[in-house]
Protein backbone atom coordinates (compact mmCIF):
# COMPACT_ATOMS: atom_id res chain seq x y z
CA UNK A 1 0.00 0.00 0.00
CA UNK A 2 2.64 2.82 1.00
CA UNK A 3 4.54 2.27 -2.39
CA UNK A 4 1.29 3.09 -4.16
CA UNK A 5 0.24 6.21 -2.61
CA UNK A 6 2.10 10.06 -3.37
CA UNK A 7 1.89 12.80 -1.48
CA UNK A 8 2.94 16.05 -3.32
CA UNK A 9 3.09 19.74 -3.01
CA UNK A 10 2.65 21.44 -6.18
CA UNK A 11 3.74 23.60 -8.17
CA UNK A 12 6.82 22.28 -6.13
CA UNK A 13 8.10 21.14 -2.38
CA UNK A 14 10.75 24.19 -2.63
CA UNK A 15 9.25 27.78 -2.22
CA UNK A 16 9.14 30.60 -0.38
CA UNK A 17 8.00 31.63 2.75
CA UNK A 18 5.26 33.92 2.09
CA UNK A 19 3.66 30.99 -1.22
CA UNK A 20 0.99 29.17 -1.05
CA UNK A 21 1.17 25.25 -1.98
CA UNK A 22 -1.06 23.11 -3.20
CA UNK A 23 -1.23 19.49 -1.25
CA UNK A 24 -2.93 16.72 -2.57
CA UNK A 25 -2.32 12.79 -1.83
CA UNK A 26 -3.61 9.92 -4.78
CA UNK A 27 -3.25 6.14 -4.89
CA UNK A 28 -5.63 5.46 -2.18
CA UNK A 29 -8.46 3.26 -1.86
CA UNK A 30 -11.85 5.04 -2.59
CA UNK A 31 -13.16 7.02 0.04
CA UNK A 32 -10.51 5.89 2.26
CA UNK A 33 -10.33 8.12 5.20
CA UNK A 34 -6.65 9.46 5.82
CA UNK A 35 -4.81 12.06 8.55
CA UNK A 36 -2.68 14.42 7.05
CA UNK A 37 0.43 15.82 9.16
CA UNK A 38 2.77 18.49 9.47
CA UNK A 39 5.81 18.52 11.50
CA UNK A 40 8.19 21.64 12.01
CA UNK A 41 11.01 22.62 14.15
CA UNK A 42 11.82 26.45 14.78
CA UNK A 43 14.75 27.82 15.52
CA UNK A 44 14.72 27.16 18.95
CA UNK A 45 14.25 23.75 18.44
CA UNK A 46 10.82 23.76 19.09
CA UNK A 47 8.70 20.88 17.46
CA UNK A 48 5.73 22.02 16.01
CA UNK A 49 3.01 19.77 14.71
CA UNK A 50 -0.63 19.72 13.31
CA UNK A 51 -2.93 17.13 11.72
CA UNK A 52 -6.77 17.15 9.80
CA UNK A 53 -8.39 13.98 9.11
CA UNK A 54 -9.23 13.70 4.99
CA UNK A 55 -11.75 11.48 3.28
CA UNK A 56 -10.44 10.18 -0.38
CA UNK A 57 -12.92 10.89 -3.56
CA UNK A 58 -13.89 7.57 -5.54
CA UNK A 59 -10.83 7.93 -7.32
CA UNK A 60 -8.68 7.56 -4.18
CA UNK A 61 -7.25 11.17 -4.34
CA UNK A 62 -7.07 14.42 -1.53
CA UNK A 63 -6.62 17.69 -2.53
CA UNK A 64 -7.04 20.48 0.22
CA UNK A 65 -7.57 23.13 -2.00
CA UNK A 66 -11.32 20.80 -3.22
CA UNK A 67 -11.49 18.90 0.00
CA UNK A 68 -12.73 19.54 3.99
CA UNK A 69 -10.79 18.39 6.83
CA UNK A 70 -12.93 16.47 8.92
CA UNK A 71 -11.01 16.73 12.03
CA UNK A 72 -8.08 17.52 13.50
CA UNK A 73 -6.16 20.57 14.60
CA UNK A 74 -8.96 22.15 12.19
CA UNK A 75 -12.04 21.31 10.21
CA UNK A 76 -13.10 22.71 6.96
CA UNK A 77 -12.01 23.62 3.99
CA UNK A 78 -8.39 25.59 4.33
CA UNK A 79 -5.66 25.02 1.42
CA UNK A 80 -3.05 25.91 4.06
CA UNK A 81 -4.62 25.13 6.76
CA UNK A 82 -1.91 22.65 8.81
CA UNK A 83 0.67 25.37 8.46
CA UNK A 84 -1.08 27.82 10.14
CA UNK A 85 -2.26 25.25 12.74
CA UNK A 86 1.24 23.82 13.80
CA UNK A 87 1.02 24.51 17.88
CA UNK A 88 3.98 23.19 20.21
CA UNK A 89 2.82 20.60 23.17
CA UNK A 90 3.94 23.65 25.72
CA UNK A 91 1.72 26.21 26.84
CA UNK A 92 1.80 30.03 25.34
CA UNK A 93 4.80 28.63 22.81
CA UNK A 94 5.68 31.17 19.63
CA UNK A 95 7.05 29.91 16.47
CA UNK A 96 10.45 30.94 16.12
CA UNK A 97 11.61 31.85 13.01
CA UNK A 98 14.14 34.36 12.64
CA UNK A 99 17.51 33.73 10.90
CA UNK A 100 16.61 34.52 7.46
CA UNK A 101 19.53 31.82 5.66
CA UNK A 102 17.65 28.75 7.21
CA UNK A 103 14.39 27.60 5.65
CA UNK A 104 11.36 26.93 7.36
CA UNK A 105 11.51 22.63 6.49
CA UNK A 106 7.81 21.47 7.12
CA UNK A 107 7.61 17.88 6.94
CA UNK A 108 4.30 16.29 5.46
CA UNK A 109 2.98 12.72 5.89
CA UNK A 110 0.00 10.94 5.26
CA UNK A 111 -1.42 7.74 7.61
CA UNK A 112 -4.67 5.27 7.08
CA UNK A 113 -7.37 5.89 9.71
CA UNK A 114 -8.43 8.86 12.07
CA UNK A 115 -5.99 11.02 13.98
CA UNK A 116 -6.17 9.25 17.46
CA UNK A 117 -4.84 5.55 15.43
CA UNK A 118 -2.85 7.28 12.89
CA UNK A 119 0.49 7.42 14.95
CA UNK A 120 1.84 4.39 13.22
CA UNK A 121 3.71 4.31 9.89
CA UNK A 122 2.96 6.81 7.22
CA UNK A 123 1.93 5.96 3.87
CA UNK A 124 4.31 8.65 2.26
CA UNK A 125 5.67 12.21 3.16
CA UNK A 126 7.52 14.75 1.54
CA UNK A 127 9.15 17.92 3.35
CA UNK A 128 8.45 21.71 1.97
CA UNK A 129 10.77 23.77 2.11
CA UNK A 130 10.10 27.17 2.71
CA UNK A 131 12.75 29.80 2.18
CA UNK A 132 13.08 32.86 3.75
CA UNK A 133 15.55 34.57 1.08
CA UNK A 134 14.96 34.39 -2.62
CA UNK A 135 17.59 33.89 -4.93
CA UNK A 136 19.22 36.79 -5.23
CA UNK A 137 18.50 38.85 -2.20
CA UNK A 138 21.68 40.08 -0.11
CA UNK A 139 21.80 39.85 2.94
CA UNK A 140 24.10 42.60 4.88
CA UNK A 141 24.95 42.56 8.54
CA UNK A 142 24.87 46.35 9.42
CA UNK A 143 27.30 47.60 12.30
CA UNK A 144 27.60 51.13 11.62
CA UNK A 145 27.82 54.18 13.88
CA UNK A 146 25.22 53.14 16.27
CA UNK A 147 23.01 51.23 14.14
CA UNK A 148 22.98 47.70 14.54
CA UNK A 149 20.61 45.68 11.88
CA UNK A 150 20.58 43.52 8.66
CA UNK A 151 19.91 45.10 5.22
CA UNK A 152 18.34 42.91 2.84
CA UNK A 153 19.02 44.16 -1.03
CA UNK A 154 16.82 42.91 -3.74
CA UNK A 155 18.48 41.28 -6.62
CA UNK A 156 19.64 43.64 -9.48
CA UNK A 157 21.05 47.43 -9.96
CA UNK A 158 17.61 49.18 -8.76
CA UNK A 159 17.18 51.62 -7.32
CA UNK A 160 14.60 50.25 -4.97
CA UNK A 161 12.56 51.74 -2.78
CA UNK A 162 13.51 51.99 1.01
CA UNK A 163 11.26 50.72 3.81
CA UNK A 164 12.42 51.03 7.70
CA UNK A 165 11.43 47.49 9.61
CA UNK A 166 10.67 48.75 13.02
CA UNK A 167 10.17 44.99 14.16
CA UNK A 168 12.54 46.03 17.47
CA UNK A 169 10.56 45.25 20.58
CA UNK A 170 11.15 42.49 23.09
CA UNK A 171 15.23 42.82 22.45
CA UNK A 172 17.60 40.94 19.74
CA UNK A 173 16.85 41.54 16.01
CA UNK A 174 14.20 40.03 13.92
CA UNK A 175 15.25 39.32 10.32
CA UNK A 176 11.59 37.46 8.61
CA UNK A 177 9.40 40.12 7.98
CA UNK A 178 12.65 42.15 6.21
CA UNK A 179 13.95 39.78 3.99
CA UNK A 180 10.21 38.65 2.81
CA UNK A 181 9.45 41.88 1.62
CA UNK A 182 12.91 42.63 0.09
CA UNK A 183 11.95 39.09 -1.95
CA UNK A 184 9.08 41.45 -2.85
CA UNK A 185 11.65 44.65 -4.59
CA UNK A 186 12.38 46.62 -1.48
CA UNK A 187 15.56 46.87 0.40
CA UNK A 188 14.98 46.50 4.06
CA UNK A 189 16.81 47.65 7.07
CA UNK A 190 15.70 45.84 10.02
CA UNK A 191 16.94 47.32 13.48
CA UNK A 192 17.88 46.01 16.59
CA UNK A 193 16.80 48.53 19.47
CA UNK A 194 18.13 46.68 22.48
CA UNK A 195 19.89 43.07 23.72
CA UNK A 196 21.78 42.81 20.36
CA UNK A 197 25.53 42.45 19.92
CA UNK A 198 27.04 45.22 22.07
CA UNK A 199 23.99 46.78 22.66
CA UNK A 200 22.15 47.39 26.31
CA UNK A 201 20.00 44.39 27.58
CA UNK A 202 17.45 46.63 28.39
CA UNK A 203 16.31 50.49 28.13
CA UNK A 204 14.31 52.55 29.91
CA UNK A 205 13.24 55.44 27.67
CA UNK A 206 14.09 55.46 23.44
CA UNK A 207 15.46 57.99 21.73
CA UNK A 208 14.37 59.24 18.24
CA UNK A 209 18.07 60.14 16.98
CA UNK A 210 18.65 56.28 16.35
CA UNK A 211 15.96 55.72 13.84
CA UNK A 212 17.23 59.45 12.25
CA UNK A 213 20.29 57.93 11.80
CA UNK A 214 18.74 54.37 10.20
CA UNK A 215 17.12 56.32 8.06
CA UNK A 216 20.37 58.62 6.59
CA UNK A 217 22.02 55.28 6.69
CA UNK A 218 19.14 53.39 4.31
CA UNK A 219 19.38 57.06 2.23
CA UNK A 220 22.46 56.85 1.44
CA UNK A 221 22.74 53.37 -0.03
CA UNK A 222 23.84 53.21 -3.83
CA UNK A 223 20.52 51.61 -5.03
CA UNK A 224 17.96 53.27 -3.26
CA UNK A 225 15.24 55.35 -4.81
CA UNK A 226 15.87 58.63 -2.53
CA UNK A 227 12.63 60.17 -2.27
CA UNK A 228 11.64 59.25 0.86
CA UNK A 229 11.36 55.69 3.12
CA UNK A 230 8.74 53.62 3.87
CA UNK A 231 8.75 52.42 7.43
CA UNK A 232 6.62 49.38 9.31
CA UNK A 233 6.02 48.25 12.25
CA UNK A 234 3.84 46.44 15.01
CA UNK A 235 2.51 46.61 17.90
CA UNK A 236 4.12 49.03 20.67
CA UNK A 237 6.69 49.78 17.35
CA UNK A 238 3.46 51.18 15.74
CA UNK A 239 4.10 54.44 18.07
CA UNK A 240 7.68 54.62 17.12
CA UNK A 241 6.68 54.56 14.07
CA UNK A 242 4.31 57.56 13.78
CA UNK A 243 6.80 59.16 16.28
CA UNK A 244 9.37 58.71 13.10
CA UNK A 245 7.15 60.08 10.56
CA UNK A 246 6.11 63.17 12.77
CA UNK A 247 9.03 63.98 13.80
CA UNK A 248 11.85 62.85 11.23
CA UNK A 249 12.14 64.35 7.54
CA UNK A 250 12.23 61.93 4.28
CA UNK A 251 9.20 59.29 5.74
CA UNK A 252 6.87 58.66 2.89
CA UNK A 253 4.92 56.22 4.23
CA UNK A 254 4.41 54.58 7.13
CA UNK A 255 2.33 50.91 8.08
CA UNK A 256 1.21 51.13 11.37
CA UNK A 257 -0.04 47.21 12.77
CA UNK A 258 -1.95 46.66 16.08
CA UNK A 259 -0.31 49.94 17.23
CA UNK A 260 -1.42 52.37 19.66
CA UNK A 261 -2.15 56.57 19.25
CA UNK A 262 0.25 57.45 22.14
CA UNK A 263 3.55 56.69 23.29
CA UNK A 264 3.25 53.56 25.29
CA UNK A 265 5.75 52.25 28.22
CA UNK A 266 8.85 54.58 27.95
CA UNK A 267 9.70 57.92 27.55
CA UNK A 268 10.83 59.04 23.84
CA UNK A 269 13.64 61.85 23.70
CA UNK A 270 15.01 63.75 20.63
CA UNK A 271 18.23 65.35 20.99
CA UNK A 272 18.73 65.11 24.57
CA UNK A 273 14.88 66.52 25.19
CA UNK A 274 12.15 64.49 25.75
CA UNK A 275 9.58 64.47 23.25
CA UNK A 276 6.85 62.42 24.84
CA UNK A 277 5.94 61.13 28.01
CA UNK A 278 4.93 57.48 28.68
CA UNK A 279 1.10 56.15 28.19
CA UNK A 280 1.32 53.35 30.91
CA UNK A 281 -0.42 50.23 32.13
CA UNK A 282 -3.07 49.57 35.35
CA UNK A 283 -2.57 46.24 36.16
CA UNK A 284 -6.10 46.25 37.76
CA UNK A 285 -7.81 46.25 34.58
CA UNK A 286 -6.17 42.82 33.50
CA UNK A 287 -7.57 40.08 33.49
CA UNK A 288 -6.69 35.74 33.58
CA UNK A 289 -7.94 33.60 30.55
CA UNK A 290 -8.57 29.90 30.91
CA UNK A 291 -5.31 29.04 29.85
CA UNK A 292 -3.63 31.06 32.24
CA UNK A 293 -2.47 34.20 29.80
CA UNK A 294 -3.17 36.79 31.21
CA UNK A 295 -5.93 39.51 29.37
CA UNK A 296 -4.43 42.73 29.07
CA UNK A 297 -6.43 44.72 26.22
CA UNK A 298 -8.35 47.28 28.86
CA UNK A 299 -4.99 47.70 30.74
CA UNK A 300 -3.63 50.88 28.96
CA UNK A 301 -4.84 54.15 30.24
CA UNK A 302 -6.93 56.44 28.39
CA UNK A 303 -4.75 57.99 25.76
CA UNK A 304 -7.34 60.91 25.25
CA UNK A 305 -7.62 61.62 29.03
CA UNK A 306 -6.33 64.97 29.70
CA UNK A 307 -3.63 63.79 32.53
CA UNK A 308 -1.94 61.45 29.42
CA UNK A 309 -1.74 64.47 26.82
CA UNK A 310 1.92 64.77 26.66
CA UNK A 311 1.93 61.09 26.01
CA UNK A 312 -0.10 61.35 22.22
CA UNK A 313 1.58 61.93 19.04
CA UNK A 314 0.37 64.54 17.05
CA UNK A 315 0.63 62.43 13.90
CA UNK A 316 -1.06 65.84 11.61
CA UNK A 317 2.07 66.93 11.91
CA UNK A 318 3.78 63.72 9.34
CA UNK A 319 3.48 65.04 5.61
CA UNK A 320 3.88 61.37 4.56
CA UNK A 321 0.88 58.77 3.96
CA UNK A 322 -0.59 55.97 6.85
CA UNK A 323 -1.62 53.07 6.61
CA UNK A 324 -3.69 52.22 9.78
CA UNK A 325 -4.12 47.97 9.90
CA UNK A 326 -6.09 46.86 13.14
CA UNK A 327 -7.18 43.65 14.05
CA UNK A 328 -10.98 43.67 15.87
CA UNK A 329 -10.15 40.77 18.18
CA UNK A 330 -6.86 42.14 18.78
CA UNK A 331 -6.32 41.48 23.12
CA UNK A 332 -3.12 43.30 23.54
CA UNK A 333 -4.87 46.32 23.31
CA UNK A 334 -7.95 48.17 21.26
CA UNK A 335 -6.00 48.99 18.16
CA UNK A 336 -9.24 49.41 15.96
CA UNK A 337 -9.92 52.23 18.88
CA UNK A 338 -6.49 53.95 18.44
CA UNK A 339 -6.59 53.39 14.29
CA UNK A 340 -10.51 55.43 14.84
CA UNK A 341 -8.76 58.07 17.31
CA UNK A 342 -5.53 58.60 15.08
CA UNK A 343 -7.67 59.15 11.48
CA UNK A 344 -10.17 61.87 13.48
CA UNK A 345 -7.21 63.56 14.65
CA UNK A 346 -6.43 64.12 11.20
CA UNK A 347 -9.24 64.35 9.76
CA UNK A 348 -10.05 67.05 12.66
CA UNK A 349 -6.73 69.01 11.00
CA UNK A 350 -7.92 68.68 7.32
CA UNK A 351 -5.81 65.76 6.08
CA UNK A 352 -6.63 62.89 4.37
CA UNK A 353 -3.21 61.08 4.14
CA UNK A 354 -4.23 57.91 5.54
CA UNK A 355 -6.59 55.06 4.86
CA UNK A 356 -7.67 52.27 6.75
CA UNK A 357 -8.36 48.32 7.26
CA UNK A 358 -9.72 46.65 10.20
CA UNK A 359 -9.48 43.13 10.02
CA UNK A 360 -12.69 40.85 11.34
CA UNK A 361 -11.74 37.92 13.69
CA UNK A 362 -7.91 38.73 13.70
CA UNK A 363 -5.75 38.90 16.70
CA UNK A 364 -2.52 40.80 17.59
CA UNK A 365 -0.13 38.93 16.05
CA UNK A 366 -0.67 39.85 12.57
CA UNK A 367 2.38 38.55 10.58
CA UNK A 368 4.02 37.27 6.79
CA UNK A 369 1.38 34.65 6.13
CA UNK A 370 1.66 30.83 6.43
CA UNK A 371 3.56 30.81 9.01
CA UNK A 372 1.78 29.11 12.68
CA UNK A 373 -0.71 31.18 14.23
CA UNK A 374 -0.19 31.88 17.84
CA UNK A 375 -2.55 32.28 20.28
CA UNK A 376 -0.58 33.38 23.53
CA UNK A 377 2.80 33.70 24.45
CA UNK A 378 5.47 35.57 26.51
CA UNK A 379 5.18 39.34 26.53
CA UNK A 380 8.46 40.85 27.82
CA UNK A 381 7.13 44.29 29.32
CA UNK A 382 4.24 42.22 31.56
CA UNK A 383 6.82 39.89 32.37
CA UNK A 384 3.83 36.48 31.88
CA UNK A 385 2.20 35.00 28.90
CA UNK A 386 -0.36 37.14 26.84
CA UNK A 387 -3.11 35.86 25.07
CA UNK A 388 -2.88 37.84 21.69
CA UNK A 389 -6.86 36.90 20.37
CA UNK A 390 -7.88 35.87 17.12
CA UNK A 391 -10.37 33.62 15.28
CA UNK A 392 -7.52 31.44 13.55
CA UNK A 393 -9.37 30.98 10.38
CA UNK A 394 -10.21 34.43 10.12
CA UNK A 395 -6.09 35.49 11.29
CA UNK A 396 -4.66 33.48 8.76
CA UNK A 397 -7.05 35.29 6.07
CA UNK A 398 -6.20 38.70 7.39
CA UNK A 399 -2.71 38.00 7.15
CA UNK A 400 -2.63 36.86 3.47
CA UNK A 401 -4.39 40.03 2.81
CA UNK A 402 -2.17 41.99 4.37
CA UNK A 403 0.61 41.20 3.11
CA UNK A 404 -0.82 42.34 -0.03
CA UNK A 405 -1.95 45.57 1.04
CA UNK A 406 1.44 46.38 2.74
CA UNK A 407 3.12 45.56 -0.63
CA UNK A 408 0.13 48.15 -2.74
CA UNK A 409 0.93 50.80 0.14
CA UNK A 410 4.93 50.92 0.15
CA UNK A 411 4.77 50.70 -3.84
CA UNK A 412 2.18 53.47 -4.42
CA UNK A 413 3.75 56.04 -2.44
CA UNK A 414 7.69 54.57 -2.19
CA UNK A 415 7.75 55.04 -6.35
CA UNK A 416 6.92 57.48 -8.07
CA UNK A 417 5.62 56.01 -11.37
CA UNK A 418 4.04 53.84 -9.16
CA UNK A 419 2.31 56.23 -7.73
CA UNK A 420 1.22 58.05 -10.44
CA UNK A 421 -0.26 55.30 -12.28
CA UNK A 422 -2.75 54.55 -9.61
CA UNK A 423 -3.77 58.30 -9.68
CA UNK A 424 -4.70 57.75 -13.32
CA UNK A 425 -6.65 55.08 -12.22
Amino acid sequence: MASLVRLRLLPSAKCLYTQPVQVLVDGLRAYQVVTLKARATDDKGMLFHASAVYRADTGGAVDLGRDPSLGGSYTGLEPMGLLRSLRADTLHAKYYKNDSRKPHMVRFSVHDGEATVADGESLAEVTNERRLLADGVSRQTIKEGNIRGVLFVPPGEGPFPAVLDLYTFGGGLSERRACLLANCGFMVLTLALYGHDDQPKKVTKLHLDYFEEAIQLLRKQPKVIDSGVGVISISKSGDLALSIATYLAHVKATAWINGCCANVLMPLYYRGSQLQAALMYDGRHVTVTESGAYNIKYGLHDPQAPENAASLIPVEQATGQFLFAAAEDDLNWDSCLFADQMAERLRRHGKDNFEKVFYPGAGHYMEPPFGPYCPSSFHGVVGAPVAWGGEPKAHAAAEVHLWNKIQEFFTAHLVPDAGAAKARL
